[in-house]
């Protein structure tokens, strides 16, 4: 179960169905904290509940984030670089889930008005940021060893599908049965928590902590049970030095490649966007659109399934056209419904237009509201086929030898500057004290990276 089958007519190893499924089951298993913890359920949280306003809740989320980012920046090409000089996957996704888990667990500790509280909540999120993203690293540098090069991106785009089907279907259940509004103390399916968890001091919302933990642990462990990972090829001392001797000459590799260098370029600007429009996603509509619980909820849920499909379509085009096409066909998406977004407040839509007043009672009864819907559902469609394609346009790239080690690399480039997009954010919202001017600074980075990314030449499509 730990090693590749006999190869194939062309040479690369046939690989079950089985284990292909196992290994998109770990986006599965490693979406619920994304989607829960970092978007929809713990962060508003955070900001509501344990932070003294909204803005102040923003700017220390925005810190922690900040944090993690700098050290996947530092960490992430050097642990890249020891994985392809020991061969083997598998283990360092084992010892990098362990802290992730953990560190979810703490978020449970997270209690309102309790001294800590926010210290609790910050240094665990970091820590699990951390962790998920340096096993995400190792898994990405699977797929060559799963797939010949013509199935990468269905197979890329498979595993945010699975990743986006399982935000989806946590996202429910923690909405639906967990988490319940603290005024009627019902979830959003009108029920009463379950486990008699308290609407008083947000157990339900503390318990996406938990409940990623747990969901992570169970559809994990299908990769470790059924997927084949490369042969050992060095102990870890020799690795170690040898990782670090060959990371200079990887990072000077990918500057004397110049579409490997302007690709992770592009990446690291709009990556930082990215990151942004979803860090502030559900604050920015709770603000602009007085939501609640239950219409956040609501819309990560239609994001989550339009993400799911998104991912879906894009790995197809993916594999006929190469992912440049599609990353340019994302990022000019994203910009055309984020600026639709910023045009958005309870009153108006396309910045001076007045909208009719709201159906009372009626749930998404505004003009507005129904507009953010449909962007926002459009921007979810962009979101997984930028991701997907991320990543198989770097497998197309890079040199097979030394994947894991550019996965590194491509972890840097989406989280050295990840500071940046969040403070730019913060800035403008402060100096111009409008949400929607904030906003609108992450187009910047969206604008800028397509440009960038014109730079890459696009890699042959086919076998």
């Amino acid at each position: 179960m730990t090693t590749s089958s006999a190869p194939s007519d062309d040479g690369h190893p046939n690989i079950s169905r089985k284990a292909l499924v196992s290994w998109a089951l770990f986006d599965w298993a490693a979406q619920p904290f994304s989607t829960l913890v970092t978007t929809f359920v713990f962060a508003p949280y955070f900001a509501s509940s344990l932070a003294a306003t909204p803005a102040e809740g923003q700017t220390l989320w925005g810190y922690a984030t900040a944090a993690a980012g700098l050290a996947i920046a530092l960490l992430a090409p050097i642990l890249g670089a020891v994985a392809d000089a020991t061969g083997h996957r598998k283990p360092w996704i084992l010892v990098f889930s362990i802290p992730f888990v953990l560190a979810c667990f703490a978020l449970w500790f997270a209690i309102p008005d309790s001294e800590n509280a926010i210290l609790i909540a910050l240094v665990a999120f970091g820590l699990a940021t951390l962790a998920i993203e340096f096993a995400t690293v190792f898994n990405n540098a699977m797929m060559p060893d799963l797939v010949p090069p013509n199935r990468i991106g269905c197979l890329s785009g498979a595993g945010w599908a699975t990743g986006y089907a399982g935000g989806l279907v946590s996202l429910v259940i923690a909405l639906g049965f967990m988490a319940a509004n603290p005024e009627s103390g019902l979830t959003l399916l009108g029920l009463d928590p379950i486990f008699g968890l308290d609407a008083a001091t947000r157990e339900g919302d503390r318990a996406s902590g938990p409940f990623s933990a747990i969901w992570y642990i169970v559809f994990l462990l299908p990769l470790f049970l059924f997927v084949p990972d490369v042969p050992k090829k060095s102990s870890l001392g020799p690795a170690i030095r040898n990782g670090l001797a060959n990371l200079k000459d990887s990072i000077a590799h990918a500057r004397q490649n110049r579409p490997v260098f302007f690709f992770l370029l592009a990446n690291m600007i709009y990556k930082d966007g990215l990151v942004a429009l979803f860090a502030f996603g559900g604050i920015y509509s709770a603000g602009q659109l007085g939501w609640g619980t239950i219409q956040i909820g609501i819309f990560g849920i239609l994001l989550t399934i339009t993400g799911t499909f998104g991912a879906i379509i894009g790995g197809r085009l993916d594999d006929r056209f190469g992912p440049k096409l599609v990353l340019m066909g994302a990022l000019s998406l994203l910009i055309v419904c984020g600026l639709g977004l910023v045009s958005v407040d309870r009153n108006t839509i396309l910045f001076i237009v007045p909208a009719p007043p709201a159906t009372d009672g009626t749930l998404f009864g505004s003009l507005p509201e129904q507009m953010f819907l449909v962007l926002g559902g459009l921007i979810g469609v962009a979101a997984g086929p930028l991701q997907s394609a991320s990543r198989s346009l770097l497998v197309r790239l890079a040199p097979r030898e030394q994947l894991a080690q550019f996965f590194g690399l491509l972890a840097l480039s989406g989280k050295v500057t990840s500071f940046l997009a969040p403070l730019t954010v913060s800035l403008v919202t402060y100096l111009t004290n409008s949400q929607a001017a904030g906003m609108s600074a992450i187009l910047a980075f969206f604008i800028f990276g397509c440009l960038v990314l014109t730079r890459v030449r696009q890699p042959k499509v086919g076998p």
